[in-house]
């Protein structure tokens, strides 16, 4: 995603575009996520500042690309012990919050805005900021859009991977075909091997893999995004004294500790709820998929929706690639002339994608 979000700002901006591809069609972490345009967690600052203009970015382009499924859903986060609701009322001071949308509201009151949500909680968290896109066809539709509006001026070229720079904006492909322009930018998302470490051998970004599964149809509406309490130790924006408390009490059920999970679901356009996720950062990752931390975000979506979740039909694993600075939105660097590396926005690169590229475009004079 992040590599067609710089195709679609080049060719908005009247340039000629080819975007290469190394599979048939991307199947890496742009596919494999909620489609969330996330705000409500982002850190303050640059972070936020950028999920918040990427929020603008993406409903104008869901505009012009209907296909992308954009909608502006908002998102809950239920609370259901003092704890977890100081946590919340710790967010509401932020000086941000308003830029977040957030309000906590009672568990009656998220009901009103989410009817499935008929499961215990006190209260919930909400953040009118959030969004959600389509993943698994986003990519397609906005190509199609590429093609229709750029005039000639845009080329997919997939099955190609890109192996050697061999001069200033010159690229050579594994058919043995040179590519050049005024500008080339590598957006090679968790491929960090080959050409990525013969260019930058002390590359500051690091691998990180989660397990996500999607169910049938839900037979009814899931209004908004979802998350649990487990959110606030993942997300940034939640640290705070409170956050603290939380931690210490040691309330977190042990595998979503043992897994770094949190809780969160989407509903996709076919009714169906894409719902995760863990955090693994260790190397070697396994190759397989473990049962207990399926089992156990199953079972807190059963009870925030209070009642038993469709038959799972989809179970996978993704690896995303995240600054070692978690404070940078991406890792940009020029790694030969004409030549930029873009890539490391972790688990933002969803959400920030059409920002990053707009400040890539603006920084290299566009």
């Amino acid at each position: 995603m992040v590599g067609t979000m710089h195709a679609w700002q080049a060719v908005e901006r009247g340039h000629e575009v080819v975007q290469i591809e190394r599979e048939a069609e991307a199947r890496g972490a742009s596919l494999r996520n909620f489609g969330q345009v996330w705000v409500s967690g982002r850190a303050g600052g640059e972070e936020l500042d950028t999920a918040l203009r990427a929020r603008e970015l993406w409903e104008r382009i869901g505009a012009e690309v209907p296909g992308l499924g954009f909608r502006a859903n908002g998102s809950l986060t239920p609370v259901r012990t003092p704890r977890e609701r100081a946590v919340a009322e710790a967010a509401l001071t932020r000086p941000d919050a308003a830029a977040r949308g957030y309000a906590l509201v009672t568990a009656a009151e998220a009901r009103r805005i989410n009817p499935a949500l008929r499961g215990d909680f006190e209260a919930a968290l909400w953040c009118e900021r959030d969004a959600a896109v389509e993943p698994r066809t986003a990519q397609l539709r906005l190509r199609e859009a590429l093609r229709a509006k750029a005039d000639g001026r845009y080329t997919f070229l997939p099955g190609r991977e890109v192996r050697e720079v061999v001069g200033p904006g010159a690229v050579r492909d594994d058919h043995g075909d040179v590519h050049r322009g005024d500008a080339v930018v590598l957006a090679t998302g968790a491929w960090l091997s080959g050409l990525v470490r013969e260019l930058v051998p002390e590359l500051p970004v690091r691998r990180v893999r989660l397990q996500m599964m999607q169910t049938a149809p839900l037979g009814e509406r899931l209004t908004t995004s979802v998350a649990d309490a487990d959110s606030f130790r993942y997300y940034p924006a939640y640290a705070s004294p409170a956050l603290d408390e939380l931690n210490a009490a040691q309330e977190q059920a042990p595998t979503a500790a043992a897994h770094k999970m949190q809780l969160l679901m989407v509903q996709r356009e076919d009714g169906g709820l894409t719902i995760g996720d863990t955090h693994e950062y260790e190397h070697p990752f396994a190759f397989d998929t473990l049962e207990d931390p399926y089992e156990h975000v199953a079972a807190v979506a059963e009870s925030f929706l209070g009642r038993p979740l469709p038959q799972i039909r989809r179970r996978w694993a993704g690896v995303y690639a995240q600054c070692t600075d978690t404070s940078r939105v991406v890792h940009r660097q020029q790694v030969a002339d004409g030549v930029w590396l873009v890539t490391g926005p972790g688990g933002r690169g969803m959400t920030c994608s059409p920002a990053i590229a707009e400040t890539t475009a603006n920084e290299l004079g566009w």
